[in-house]
């Protein structure tokens, strides 16, 4: 197999890269400028970095955004390998290709039709529009993405495993828990992962579904953007960055040990 890169796909690469990151880094480069006019550099400063700890609105909202990412990903988690056990366990039973199309129709629907079917959902249960209907709204959209991850891992699990330990006294549940989940968890983790970064980075479906005293961080950094950039929104954004990429490195670390640890078992399991 030829692996010899022309030069046409080096430069597709490099083009690609830079379009996709040049943006983020001088994000956040100019997150470090001491002047307030983002365009124009006047040193190094971590001035906006102290203005963004300072300003209580920002924090107000990081902190509604962080905990509506923590539950909804966490019910998103629960929820969606649930789906997938149901989905890869249970091949036929009446309503099938129904409830599967009602687990990914979140995959490829328009985020303002979700918002706006949600916010119609709410106001039909006469229910207030507050934190809470965020984390259901986040939940809703994320399950299906988890649900993806969580079952692309379960189609290649070896089902002896569960059997044996069904075998040896196991009922199916805690043969799930202590044989399948330990397996699968890489998959879980991610799936958890993916789901708190789709909700902090969420901005459509918070704006339909939010209410007084529920305003994420995405939403208060529009509603600014709106006026215009500032350095202390570069700070906040650089912020936002850091956090995600280091939950993707955490995220890529587990996986990897997780595999080593695998391939270590299987050649023991061999050489057994």
């Amino acid at each position: 197999m030829n692996r010899h890169w022309s030069g046409f796909n080096i430069v597709s690469v490099v083009v690609g890269f830079a379009f996709l990151y040049i943006p983020i880094i001088l994000l956040i480069i100019y997150s470090f400028n001491a002047s307030r006019l983002v365009t124009v550099w006047a040193g190094f400063s971590t001035q906006w970095y102290g203005e963004m700890l300072r300003n209580q609105a920002l924090l107000d909202a990081a902190w509604v955004t962080l905990r509506v990412a923590l539950v909804s990903a966490t019910a998103a988690t629960l929820l969606g390998t649930l789906a997938a056990v149901v989905l890869v366990r249970i091949t036929r039973f009446r309503g099938r290709l129904l409830f599967s199309g009602m687990v990914f129709a979140p995959l490829v629907m328009p985020e303002v039709i979700t918002g706006l079917s949600l916010l119609l959902l709410f106001i039909a249960m006469n229910l207030d529009r507050t934190i809470f209907t965020v984390m259901l709204a986040h939940t809703t959209f994320s399950m299906c993405f988890v649900a993806v991850v969580v079952q692309s891992r379960l189609v290649t699990f070896d089902r002896s495993l569960e059997e044996a330990a069904q075998d040896l006294g196991c009922t199916p549940l805690k043969a799930f828990l202590t044989v399948t989940l330990p397996v699968i968890a890489p998959a879980v983790i991610a799936g958890w992962m993916l789901a708190f970064t789709l909700s902090l980075d969420d901005l459509v479906i918070a704006s339909f579904t939010s209410g007084s005293g529920a305003t994420t961080l995405p939403m208060r950094i529009y509603s600014q953007v709106r006026l215009g950039v500032t350095p202390e929104i570069n700070a906040v954004c650089t912020v936002l960055i850091a956090l995600v990429t280091t939950a993707v490195i955490i995220a890529s670390v587990i996986n990897k040990r997780s595999m080593v640890q695998r391939e270590r078992a299987e050649q023991l399991a061999r050489a057994g």
